[in-house]
């Protein structure tokens, strides 16, 4: 792959936009396979939903950590970012789908947490290991 290929796929790969395109078709496709028995409609209510949180979340997590990390010393640095943070998606997305009507809420929002927990802890231990490096 030439210099320039590669310049372009880093650009594109730093987009916040395809970020979150890739989060709404991911998890919104993941939402259609969580509540396929019931009726298309139903399944693309949740497609959309979901799609738009994960894209709205993957927006707002990596601040949402950054921010966090800033508050806490000591051990609760290690856990307690992510924790808030995981806590805080998890409440809004179980809320978001109760009021849209999302027969599977817990199996559309299994996995779209499952991704965002991981990333919030490793991303919150890169920072913590940042900190911990600092003079």
């Amino acid at each position: 792959m030439s210099f320039g290929a590669h310049a372009a796929i880093r650009r594109m790969a730093g987009r916040t936009s395809l970020h979150m395109a890739v989060a709404f078709l991911a998890m919104g496709g993941w939402a259609l396979l969580a509540n396929h028995g019931h009726g298309p409609a139903r399944m693309l209510a949740a497609a959309a939903v979901q799609g738009t949180l994960s894209a709205l979340l993957t927006l707002f997590l990596k601040s949402a950590v950054e921010r966090l990390a800033r508050r806490f010393r000591g051990a609760s640095a290690l856990w307690a970012p992510p924790a808030i943070a995981i806590a805080c998606s998890a409440t809004l997305l179980v809320a978001i789908h109760a009021l849209a009507g999302t027969p599977e809420i817990a199996g559309t929002v299994a996995l779209p947490l499952l991704v965002s927990s991981s990333y919030a802890a490793l991303y919150n231990l890169m920072l913590y290991r940042k900190e911990q490096h600092a003079p």
